[in-house]
């Protein structure tokens, strides 16, 4: 019987050649792995819009049905999960949006457990409109923080000095109701132009503050980067945009873990006075001064 012969054995990679296959891997890599980062943030996004579209949609239904007013904005926190009907003050008679589901230390991250999170957006005026609580987080949220989304002061929100002036109700500047307490008082500008929930990516009492009455170019509370370096906003009429911050300062700040209160514009940062003035704009309507 003849001896077979022996097979020959595979030539191996050189060193110089796997050095190359790693480069050209690592490349790719550099390549697609922004591009997936940047699919992944846009499929965020959207999610994030669409819970403010619904959580709109929802203020908007509210108002219809309760003869034209809209929800008490405000959120507090006293730590029970409930969501009380005040019977004094600029919100008599009126249950707050969601329940108190803020903990006491919330400017240093801390929260309270989730099951009362859960309990105060079920409690809240608006849970029979809008009945999924994920609907209430951004997915670049804080993780741990149910209620990611705010309303702003000038919607039926937390009336401050610096703001209103007025005891029950919103006054007008020009034309412009500037703290509203029904929906048809929104006319000059017209609900497409004045924003009513806003993307804070954390969970935070009262509602969303930005001066009115002072001319300074300082932010109450500040502008948060949840999406690349900027936020989404709702507004009155229920369409939702995404906002991206230009100055600075509003970048570095919004992408702070605890982005800080009271955040000053720098002298000649243009582009983050237009951030300021924007907002401030958007949520009262018009500039304090403006004809």
């Amino acid at each position: 019987m003849p001896c077979r012969a022996d097979k020959k054995s595979l030539p191996a990679f050189t060193l110089i050649e796997l050095l190359v296959v790693i480069a050209i891997i690592a490349l790719l890599m550099a390549i697609l792995i922004p591009s997936l980062n940047r699919a992944r943030e846009q499929g965020k996004r959207a999610v994030c819009l669409n819970n403010l579209r619904e959580l709109t949609l929802a203020w908007i239904m509210y108002a219809d049905e309760n003869s034209d007013r809209i929800v008490n904005g405000e959120a507090f926190n006293s730590g029970d999960g409930e969501a009380p009907v005040r019977q004094t003050g600029i919100h008599a008679g009126e249950r707050w949006w969601t329940g108190d589901d803020v903990h006491d230390n919330w400017i240093i991250g801390e929260h309270l457990d989730e099951d009362i999170q859960i309990k105060a957006i079920k409690a809240g005026a608006l849970f029979s409109y809008c009945n999924n609580y994920k609907s209430y987080h951004c997915p670049t949220g804080v993780r741990g923080e149910i209620r990611t989304y705010s309303i702003v002061d000038s919607m039926n929100g937390l009336a401050r000095t610096g703001t209103i002036d007025s005891n029950n109700k919103g006054v007008k500047a020009g034309r412009t109701m500037l703290w509203v307490k029904r929906k048809t008082e929104i006319t000059v500008p017209g609900p497409a132009y004045r924003i009513v929930f806003v993307d804070e990516g954390r969970i935070t009492p009262d509602s969303y503050a930005v001066h009115y009455n002072n001319t300074n170019t300082i932010w109450w509370d500040p502008p948060h980067c949840r999406h690349g370096d900027g936020t989404n906003v709702s507004y009155a009429d229920g369409h939702v945009e995404y906002w991206k911050w230009k100055g600075r300062v509003s970048i570095e700040a919004g992408h702070k873990a605890n982005p800080p209160q009271n955040l000053q514009v720098e002298a000649g940062d243009e582009d983050g006075l237009e951030d300021l003035y924007k907002m401030r704009k958007a949520v009262w309507g018009r500039l304090h001064g403006d004809g």
